[in-house]
Parts: C-alpha cells; structure tokens; sequence
C-alpha cells in the first residue's frame, strides 16, 4: 500500500507543482524518503506527473485524468494509516481516525503551502471514502481476515466509493442558510 500510494500522491503532488510553476526536482530529498525504495517509488511518480502534463498542457488539475491517482493515493494511504491503528491495537474509532488522516494529510498540506483552500474541505465526499473503507479495514481484521485482505478491502471500497463519487457527482447534504435581510 505504501509504494502504490507514493507513486500515485507522488504524480498528484507533481502535477499541483507543475501548476503553480514549481521546480518538481527541487534538488532536496525530504526524510522521511531518504530510503532507497521510497525515493524511487516518488521519483516515479514525478515522472508520470511530467508525462501526464506535457500531454495534457494547462489546467492539468482541472483534467481528469488526475482524478484516478489521486483516488487511488488516498485509498491505499487511508489502508496503510488505518492497518498502523489495528497493528498498535487501538479502538476501531483509532483505526478509523489513523486511516482517514493518513488518507487525506499529504493533500491537506500540499494544498496549504500552495496557498489554496484544501480540497478536503470542498470535496465533501473525499474524506468520506477514507472512512467507509478504513472502517471495512476493521471489520475485515476483527472479523479474523488477514491485513493483506483486510487491506485490500478497505483501499478497494475507498477507491470505488471515491471514483462513483467522482463519476456520479455523489454530495453530502448541505446546509444552505438565507442571506440576512
């Protein structure tokens, strides 16, 4: 789950950068990616992003072709959060909160530091997915299904509830309040 979403929140992270008219290869490796095989995996992902943008030209973001890894990033990062809580034995509520922030950071931050609301915050069916498929995780493990199913699981409703939200324009209700007289 870790490579698949670092490959796929790498390409989305590229892909805002390359937006902004950000240096993609800034030339500075982050920590927590100092390992051989992390770096490799967010290289990779920097690739597709370069590809994907020189293909489709400006307004990338808008395209969407960027819906896919973005879905796909938060689904496995929401399992890879959510198979940390049940490892370190927390409550399901724990497991649910661990996968859904897990799901959902790396966007939040990167969407701050390019000074734009988070889409966490606009796209209300987003941190939704995260938390149907992070609560399936729970069930599957407490129910006695390994964490490679209990994984796959959880990451397989995150994406599919994430790409027909996407597909079918699925809302949360709203609360609409009259302007002041």
């Amino acid at each position: 789950m870790n490579a698949v979403g670092l490959v796929a929140f790498a390409t989305v992270g590229s892909l805002k950068a390359i937006d902004a008219d950000f240096d993609v290869l800034v030339g500075s490796v982050p920590a927590m990616l100092q390992s051989t095989t992390d770096v490799g995996f967010a290289l990779a992902g920097v690739v597709v992003a370069v590809v994907v943008a020189r293909r489709v030209g400006t307004e990338v973001l808008a395209h969407p072709v960027v819906d896919v890894p973005d879905a796909v990033g938060l689904a496995a990062f929401a399992a890879s959060g959510a198979l940390v809580g049940v490892g370190a034995d927390v409550s399901p509520f724990g497991v649910v909160v661990l996968g859904t922030t897990t799901g959902v950071g790396g966007g939040l931050v990167s969407d701050v530091l390019l000074q734009r609301v988070p889409f966490v915050l606009t796209e209300d069916l987003y941190a939704t997915c995260a938390i149907a498929g992070s609560t399936v995780l729970w069930v599957a493990t407490a129910s006695g299904l390994g964490a490679t199913i209990a994984a796959a699981a959880g990451a397989g409703v995150t994406l599919a509830v994430r790409l027909l939200a996407i597909r079918f324009e699925w809302a949360l209700p709203t609360v609409r309040l009259n302007a002041p007289a």
